[in-house]
Formats: structure tokens, C-alpha cells, sequence
């Protein structure tokens, strides 16, 4: 009876959220199709000014109905840069806080966690938004959550299969970037940084490839995220660096009734 019950109840519907301090977006997927249905993003600029963002959340649930509904699965993909990956032969659980403490400011009272990325053998460590989980909880319950750079990296690493050459990513997202570079299912490099003009973004990309011997001549970009072949950066990298093209995303185009650009925006979400 219980079965047949649980059966009955089920809405066949997964509820996807990308999470920041600034604004989140989510999507909603049809699980017995495993199809987009709908794809939304909150941005928080126009909200009032507040010390607390899960007022700016609380706000966005009760302006949006959808996020008020009921559904079999949510997952909550955390966007922030507070983060590193460690080799799992170095991996000590007891340890997050000390991985963390060369590339960001840890204080006692922090929360760790981490994501396992059985594929390349390393686990993303990195400090979740309590405060946006705690406030989540109160909506729907238990959920799954994890680092929007695991979904990231693991899915680029997919695409790096069987491919002996070096192959950079960058990917953008409000006002920060992030650099990938893979080899055969190898990570060779990961990390992320702010900017502000073109000019930030050449030189964090050029001196990456310095660091890693890499020649702008030959190594192959590709640029994913809130990014497009008009958009300036796009053009200004395209006059130091030869082989430089978006992610082609067409497979995932052939899933969604979104278009190119929106499938380059939100790769990360649609890849949950």
C-alpha cells in the first residue's frame, strides 16, 4: 500500500537551483523524460538593500510561484570561488579547512565541504552558503547540493577523453571567470579570478599559459558561461590567441528548446 501510495504522489518533477550572493537561477526537469521544462534566472540588484540575502531569497520564492511547488528531487548548486580540488591520494576528510587555507581566507567557524569526482580521481573541497542551505531546508526538506566547479570540471573532463593535446576552458559568470585546463581526463589546472576589462581577463589567461608552457600559437580555447563570439572579450582574446572558438554545445541544443547562447550560460545547471 505504501508503495502504491508513494507511486501516486510522485510529480515526476526535478527542481535544480544555482545559488549566490547576488541572485540564483533554476530549472525545472521532467524526470520520466529527463527534459528542461523551464529555466529561470533572479538577479538581485533591483531588490532592497539588506544585510541578511535570504531576504533577497525569501523575497524571489514568494514572486515566483514555481519555487513553491512540490517536487520528487531538488538540487542545489552552490557558485562561489571558495574552493580547490585535491587528489584523492592526498585526501584526508579530517583535513578540509587545512586545503583551503593557501587560497582563502578560513575562519573557525566555517563550514567545509566536499564533492567527489570518482572520474579523475579528486574531491573539490569548498565552503557551501549555510545561511542560503538553512533557508532552502525550510522549503523543501533534505536535498542534494554540491560545487558548481565539480559539475564544471567533471563534465569538461568527460569532453577531454581520449585527447592527447592540451585543451584550456574558460568559463564566465558574473563578473569572475574560470580557467580549466585538461589533458586526457587529467585536470593540469584549475582557478578562478575576478575581473573587471578585457585587459584583466587577457593577462590571467596569458599568464596561465606561461606558467604551463603553453604557446598562444597552437593550445586551443574554449570559452563557455555568459559569453559570446560579439562580446568583447571574445573579440579581444581572438587577436592573441590562434585557436580560440565557443564550446559547441549542439548536443545539448538537441535536448532543449534553448538556444546557443542560453546553453553556453547555463552549462553548469543543465549538466545536474
Amino acid at each position: 500500500m505504501s508503495d502504491s501510495i508513494n507511486i501516486t504522489e510522485k510529480k515526476y518533477k526535478k527542481l535544480v537551483l544555482q545559488v549566490s550572493q547576488s541572485g540564483f537561477k533554476y530549472g525545472c526537469f521532467d524526470t520520466l523524460s529527463d527534459s528542461l521544462l523551464f529555466i529561470k534566472s533572479v538577479g538581485f540588484d533591483n531588490y532592497p538593500k539588506t544585510a541578511n540575502v535570504t531576504d533577497h531569497y525569501w523575497k524571489a520564492f514568494v514572486d515566483n510561484s514555481e519555487l513553491t511547488k512540490n517536487y520528487d528531487e531538488v538540487t542545489v548548486i552552490h557558485e562561489n570561488s571558495l574552493n580547490t580540488f585535491v587528489p584523492q591520494q592526498l585526501f584526508d576528510e579530517d583535513l578540509l579547512g587545512s586545503y583551503l587555507q593557501y587560497n582563502t581566507q578560513v575562519f573557525e567557524t566555517d563550514f567545509f565541504a566536499f564533492d567527489e569526482l570518482p572520474n579523475c580521481a579528486i574531491n573539490n573541497v569548498y565552503i557551501p552558503f549555510v545561511n542560503i542551505n538553512n533557508f532552502l531546508i525550510d522549503q523543501f526538506g533534505p536535498f542534494v547540493y554540491k560545487s558548481a566547479s565539480s559539475i564544471l570540471v567533471s563534465k569538461l573532463m568527460e569532453l577531454s577523453k581520449n585527447r592527447d593535446d592540451k585543451q584550456v576552458y574558460t568559463h564566465f559568470y558574473s563578473g569572475k571567470f574560470e580557467i580549466v585546463v585538461l589533458q586526457n581526463q587529467k585536470l593540469l589546472l584549475y582557478n578562478s579570478f575576478d575581473y573587471k576589462t578585457k585587459e584583466d581577463f587577457l593577462y590571467y589567461l596569458l599568464f596561465t599559459a606561461e606558467q604551463l608552457n603553453l604557446n598562444p600559437e597552437t593550445f586551443k580555447l574554449y570559452m563557455l558561461g555568459a559569453i559570446s563570439e560579439e562580446h568583447e572579450i571574445y573579440k579581444f582574446a581572438y587577436k592573441y590567441v590562434r585557436d580560440i572558438a565557443l564550446l559547441d554545445v549542439s548536443d545539448e541544443m538537441q535536448k532543449n528548446n534553448l538556444t546557443k547562447a542560453e546553453n553556453l550560460e547555463h552549462y553548469i545547471l543543465l549538466q545536474s
